[in-house]
Formats: structure tokens, sequence, C-alpha cells
């Protein structure tokens, strides 16, 4: 693809990986990948406009719901979706309904947009993911068909040995570090077409591995403080984004908070 320096707006649609978890800024909001490239495309942009309608804990559904058609009216030159991880990371997942409704919102949003990008997001090595990842590559089966139907760029960052470092994931599990988001910003930037500023799939610096009692204590923490509190959520049907508004709801010229 050739350098494309028209683009003069970005709306991001998806959930806790667009909204910035666990990229913490020191006011205690997030900032992510998204916020990094519309930085990035704000500065050789006079005017840049941006939007991110992300929330943490959406399913697919709810961002069709919620997120879709408000993209959609916003006619921005571009317009990233990321949504579905969440649907196959639950005991029960309907694979059919999560690729239907992935078709639905890719099939309002390309029209709308001069272009959409896709992702394949990246998975965290270990036995857990293990356990999600058949549905994990049949949902970047139909991001791949859908992208090739209707134009889209697909990020490809699954399987991307640097990003599947633990020490690109925060404590939780599940979200990038700092370092993980500023890596996929990179990656979205050249898949627009932006002439790369450095490879971002550049392996970390070996470390020596950790012991087995540092291990066990990062477990006992990653347990109380995240996989106890995930668990009750879905005994409760509730989600860590209930009552959350989008962090930059309407589409407005680039300011950093």
């Amino acid at each position: 693809m050739q350098m494309n320096a028209e683009y003069t707006s970005l709306v991001a649609v998806g959930d806790s990986f667009t909204e910035g978890m666990s990229d913490l800024l020191p006011d205690g909001s997030y900032r992510g990948w998204a916020d990094l490239l519309a930085a990035r495309m704000a500065a050789r942009t006079p005017g840049f406009r941006y939007a991110n309608l992300a929330v943490r804990g959406k399913l697919i559904q709810q961002i069709v719901d919620e997120q879709v058609d408000v993209a959609a009216a916003m006619n921005a030159d571009v317009v990233t979706l990321v949504g579905g991880l969440n649907d196959t990371l639950r005991p029960k997942c309907d694979m059919v309904r999560v690729r239907d409704l992935l078709t639905e919102a890719v099939e309002k949003l390309a029209p709308s947009c001069r272009q959409l990008v896709l992702m394949r997001s990246p998975g965290r090595n270990g036995p857990v993911m293990e356990r999600f990842r058949p549905r994990m590559e049949e949902l970047y089966a139909c991001v791949d068909d859908l992208a090739a139907r209707h134009g889209a760029v697909v990020v490809d960052l699954y399987g991307v040995p640097v990003l599947g470092d633990q020490r690109m994931w925060d404590v939780d599990r599940l979200h990038p570090t700092a370092e993980g988001h500023r890596r996929i910003a990179e990656a979205v930037w050249q898949a627009l077409g932006h002439e790369a500023e450095e490879d971002w799939r550049t392996p970390l610096e070996a470390a020596l591995p950790a012991g087995w009692l540092s291990r066990r204590v990062a477990d006992a923490r990653f347990a109380r403080q995240h996989l106890v509190p995930w668990i009750g959520r879905r005994l409760t049907g509730r989600s860590s984004g209930d009552g959350r508004p989008p962090k930059r709801p309407e589409l407005l010229p680039w300011t950093q908070d």
C-alpha cells in the first residue's frame, strides 16, 4: 500500500483493547494504541478529528447495538473495528452468531468510510489461552474473509512472537502494556500505508526466567485481583463496562488531554 497523508479523521470501535487498557496514564485514565495512532495522524494533518467509541467488556452484540451505527454516521476517513474476542473467552459462545454480528458490523461500516481497518488481535502465550485458541482462529478466519470481500485492511498481530511475550501483557493477562500498545499503534500506522518508523516485530531483549516463587506470587496476585472478579461478573451477568460511556464519543479535533 502506498503512503497516504490524506486521512483527516479516525473513529475507533470496540472493547477494552481499543479503549486502551492497560496503558495507564498518571491521571488514572487509559491511552492505548488508538490514541497513539490518532496523535500521529494528527501531527501530519491539521484539523484531524478523532472519536473512540470503545468500552471495556463489550461483546460483539453490544458493539453492534451501541457503537456501529454511531460510527457509520460519522463518515470518518478511517474506522477501526476490533470485536468478538470477549465472546470467544466466554464459557459458552455461539460462534455462528459472533460471525453473523461481525459481518453485520462490517457491512455497515465499510461503505461509511474510506478505509475500514480490521484486526487479528494478539494473544498472550499460556495454557489458558490455548483453551480458547480454536474459537479465536475461527474469528480471525471470518475477519480475513470479510476484509477480502469489503476492501478492509487487516492488521495481523496474531501469532507475532514478540506480542506473545508475557512481558508485553499487564498483570491481568488480558491487556497489553504501554509498550504493547505502542507497537500495535505502529503496526496499524504501517498497515495504513505510512512509512515505518521501526520494526514493531523486534523481540524484547532476553531476560532471566522467573523463579518458581515469583511465578507463584504472580499467579496468586492475578487470581485475587483479576480472575476472581472476572468470574464474579460472569456469574452475575455484569460487565466491567456497564454504565461506562466512551472516552471520546464525538468526532472532534484531536487534543491531547
